[in-house]
């Protein structure tokens, strides 16, 4: 059963769950003493077992918000306290409302050159500042880049990083993210901050070409980090109209060993500068700003990838997934359940899986199966498909297969009030919160009751819950 989600964390009011990691769960907060919203980022209750290991997990995490809390720039995620509550320790940190450098990525959204010297010197200029207090991420990724609506760039998480690799790699856990992650990283030797400059390297050669330099398997990755040259941005695909002299420069902050790469962010910041020949703007521009935005509202047919549990919400997805051209014989409202299923295991390219796979698909069961295979992790993927097969009996059982007519009946205040009653008892106060979203995304009550359904990790509680509600009808 997922934990219960807290209404207070020391003073901090809990609204919203953020998202969850390996550490544990973020919280979207409010400070009642200076009235601003921030985001708590907590350990999970199971870390907290009162072992040796326990307790080095805790120190670290205290000890890197102390070391965070001293960063104070403007490019860098602001921390503004850390506490405990119970046997929960938790940092507040900066809300920051924006989208990761990987939303852009992932919508293959193509930077100027112009806009690569300003997200490169502004991630260069916050990492400089860190690395003089003696901070660094060791997990510098597009995922951690935020990019706010007026184009700044923000590294999230700084500091954070640090406590995994000091006490969870001795649960099997890798320091980083392979893709990202230099060659002494894997070699588990002694890093420092040019762990930071490798990976900022890895973000520079995204930007420039649109892929990451090494991939594969885990064992190839590492393999191929560790003793394969990396290619040259202007060989690759999409990076050959690219100024030649960011060939040097990738060289550089990608190279083996860690006394070959850029001796300091700075002087990394200034190659990137020199390659250019020209000032970097403060901000990304607004047509790459706006680019974004048009994919995800769909104005840009099919490159539309709404973000999984972005603010919006699966109304707004419905409106994008029409805008991209939805087949006629599909039900947006029933599509957009599939996308919202779908998302939280392949994050925000659901929308454009769903669209393209519902053209050559005629009901939920061929749809739910052709995406499965997207679908990577074996564990995911059954998780998916045992989601998939309670939505498709829901919707079918409302009088059709994905088409006009499914999913018939209206979702009332009885089956909302007698919904969120049922949900508090598996998921606790948030239920609140997951049966707003779920009615104000979808007025039809077979939808409404699978998207309730999916916040139930537990398949047998799951299936009682689906009972309970359909005795409603």
């Amino acid at each position: 059963m997922p934990t219960p989600v807290p209404e207070q964390l020391g003073k901090y009011q809990i609204t919203e769950v953020l998202g969850e990691g390996a550490m544990g769960v973020v919280y979207k907060a409010f400070d009642p003493d200076i009235r601003r919203v921030v985001a708590l980022k907590t350990i999970r209750r199971q870390l907290d077992d009162g072992s040796d290991f326990a307790e080095s997990i805790a120190a670290r995490f205290r000890n890197e918000a102390q070391a965070a809390g001293r960063l104070q720039h403007p490019g860098i995620v602001g921390v503004y306290d850390y506490g405990e509550d119970g046997r929960t320790a938790f940092i507040a940190m900066e809300f920051v409302a924006g989208s990761n450098l990987s939303h852009f990525l992932a919508s293959q959204i193509r930077f100027t050159d112009e806009d690569i010297l300003s997200v490169m010197t502004q991630l260069l200029d916050a990492l400089e500042h860190a690395h003089g207090q003696g901070v660094w991420h060791r997990d510098i990724k597009p995922a951690n880049l935020i990019m706010t609506r007026a184009g700044r760039l923000k590294i999230a998480d700084f500091g954070i990083a640090r406590i995994e690799a000091g006490g969870l790699t001795q649960a099997n856990m890798m320091v980083g993210t392979p893709t990202y992650m230099a060659p002494e990283q894997f070699l588990g030797k002694p890093i420092d901050k040019r762990v930071d400059i490798y990976g900022a390297g890895v973000v520079l050669f995204q930007l420039l070409t649109g892929r990451q330099p090494f991939t594969g398997t885990p064992e190839a990755l590492m393999y191929k980090v560790v003793h394969d040259p990396a290619p040259v941005p202007s060989e690759v695909e999409g990076g050959a109209a690219r100024p030649r002299a960011y060939d040097a420069i990738v060289a550089k902050a990608l190279a083996k060993d860690p006394a070959q790469r850029f001796a300091s962010a700075e002087a990394f910041r200034a190659a990137v500068a020199m390659a250019i020949g020209k000032a970097a703007a403060a901000t990304v521009s607004d047509a790459t700003m706006t680019a974004l935005a048009a994919r995800r509202t769909g104005t840009d047919g099919d490159a539309a990838a709404p973000t999984a549990g972005s603010a919006g919400g699966a109304a707004g997805r419905s409106s994008a997934a029409s805008a991209g051209g939805v087949p006629t014989h599909w039900d947006a409202a029933v599509l957009s359940q599939v996308e919202h299923t779908l998302a939280r295991h392949v994050g925000p390219l659901a929308g454009v899986m769903v669209r393209r796979a519902a053209r050559d698909c005629g009901d939920l069961t061929e749809l739910y199966n052709r995406l499965a295979a997207q679908v990577s992790n074996p564990v995911a993927r059954s998780a998916f498909l045992g989601q998939a097969s309670q939505a498709t009996a829901l919707t079918t059982a409302g009088g059709g297969a994905g088409t006009r007519s499914a999913a018939a009946g209206a979702v009332d205040d009885a089956l909302r009030e007698r919904a969120e009653r049922l949900l508090a008892q598996q998921v606790g106060p948030i239920a609140r919160i997951v049966v707003k979203k779920a009615a104000a995304a979808t007025g039809q009550r077979d939808l409404f009751v699978a998207r309730l359904a999916e916040a139930i990790t537990d398949t047998t509680q799951r299936q009682r819950f689906i009972d309970e509600l359909q005795r409603l009808a």
